[in-house]
């Protein structure tokens, strides 16, 4: 019965290792909240853009979707853990064995006979790792799982920042249109004075055609900021998963804050990069499978057995002693030629390695790119926001004095809403560059690789990039 004791302690070593298993892969709770990053989104003080990104976190079918594939990579993990534990199964059969022909063994006759077989055997094999070979195909499939979560991740940071500048593009076209209306309004009234003047015999068909041409561009202008803002809007519904959704409620222009950058960014900023982290979990991924490719060179040792009982037609008489049966023993196994298989297979992988190294160093130089253009792109957002800024106050000024000059009868009314039109148009693009430098510290959040970039700050200016 030693075989059984055996078969026994191997079988406790498999449920062990498995709930070693499970407990390693145990996922952090609410992990995809890190993901979501909600304590960065905070810092543009709008609470409607929170409750967007806790929308997207909830209904995204695509963020749903990388998170199911990096569930399955955990179980491939497990998949590829069980391969390193023994194999224990029952392989029992029932069988009628019948003789068509006397058989003869020097004196002794056989005559033809027919009986029934009950085999129930226990079945156990165990390649032994000596070389590590299953261990390291263990590790490049976790590998492999850890690339899989950080596409999960990347998927997380790339909607939610889509998700934040539909919404804030989606606030500058609600503000645009209005600037537009007012603008068009106004030019319709030029458009009417001019027509009087031109009655009145005070000025030519040309400067009337020129007004109510202006009149169609602005027109033309709105209908292409609504078709724009109704575009944007399906592409937020979209993003967040709801089928439902009729209304996305977003807070008006003049309320959104506006968060600072920093001047600087030490060059580990791009550490927590998605697609960095991959590149250099992809390397070691291929250096195990270089490993696994040289110790397929070595031979392999499978421990077997088998333990259970053999009986011959009395089905009761299948559990006695006389009927037990067990084997156990060591099979050594050695490739002696593959045609080079094995060889081309290994001068793969070490190519893969190499491609790997190469596929790093470009993620890195374009990390380092990405994250200068998205500072300089930030930079220069906010100086072209304040220069909209100082044109918009000269408009006014000057409105101001056109103002003073129609009330003591210095200036026409039409001269006046041609000043008025010239601030409304400087508003235009104070609005665009406003939103414009609120995307490009989204684009800076991505270039860090989702982290708050304001905790970045370089202490040093030869740490700069």
């Amino acid at each position: 019965m030693k075989i059984f004791r055996l078969l026994l302690t191997l079988a406790l070593l498999c449920s062990i290792g498995t709930a070693y298993a499970k407990t390693k892969d145990t996922p952090q709770q609410d992990y995809r909240l890190d993901y979501v990053n909600i304590n960065w989104w905070k810092q543009y003080n709008d609470d409607n853009l929170v409750n967007l990104m806790m929308k997207t976190y909830q209904n995204n079918q695509d963020l749903k979707i990388a998170t199911i594939k990096s569930k399955q990579a955990d179980q491939a993990v497990k998949e590829a853990f069980a391969n390193e534990l023994p194999y224990i199964g029952f392989n029992g059969s029932i069988g009628r064995d019948i003789t068509s022909s006397t058989t003869r063994f020097g004196d002794l006759v056989i005559p033809d006979y027919s009986q029934t077989r009950f085999l129930l055997p226990f079945m156990m094999t165990y390649e032994v790792d000596i070389w590590g070979e299953n261990r390291l195909r263990t590790k490049s499939v976790e590998k492999q799982r850890d690339i899989i979560k950080q596409n999960e991740r990347a998927s997380y940071i790339n909607l939610t920042s889509e998700v934040a500048s539909n919404y804030f593009n989606l606030i500058k076209l609600d503000k645009l249109i209005e600037n537009q209306e007012k603008l068009v309004e106004i030019q319709r009234k030029i458009a009417e004075m001019q027509d009087i003047k031109y009655k009145n015999g005070l000025c030519s068909t040309v400067e009337v055609l020129i007004e109510k041409q202006a009149l169609t561009v602005f027109e033309e202008e709105l209908n292409d900021y609504k078709n724009k803002q109704d575009t944007i809007y399906n592409q937020l519904i979209v993003l967040l998963g709801e089928r439902d959704a009729n209304e996305i409620i977003r807070n008006s222009f003049d309320a959104l804050s506006l968060p600072e950058i920093p001047e600087s960014i030490t060059a580990d900023a791009i550490s927590q990069r998605p697609d960095l982290i991959k590149a250099e979990d992809y390397i070691k991924k291929i250096g195990y499978d270089v490993k696994v490719a040289r110790r397929n060179f070595l031979p392999k040792f499978t421990i077997y057995g088998q333990a259970g009982f053999n009986a011959y037609n009395n089905f009761s008489h299948l559990f006695d002693s006389h009927t037990f049966l067990s084997n156990v023993g060591i099979m050594p196994s050695f490739d002696l030629f593959t045609g080079g298989a094995k060889l081309a297979h290994l001068r793969y992988n070490k190519l893969e390695y190499e491609k790997a190294g190469q596929i790093y160093e470009k993620v890195l130089l374009t990390s380092i790119q990405e994250l200068n253009d998205s500072l300089t792109t930030a930079k220069i957002s906010k100086k072209n926001y304040n220069k909209s800024l100082e044109r918009l106050d000269i408009e006014k000024e000057k409105f101001d004095l056109s103002q003073k000059k129609m009330d003591i009868g210095a200036k026409s009314n039409l001269d006046h809403l041609k000043a008025e039109e010239s601030v409304i148009l400087s508003e235009r693009a104070e609005i665009s560059n406003k939103i414009n430098y609120l995307i490009s510290t989204i684009n800076l959040y991505k270039a860090v690789g989702g982290v708050d970039y304001n905790n970045l700050k370089a202490e040093t200016n030869e740490e700069n990039i």
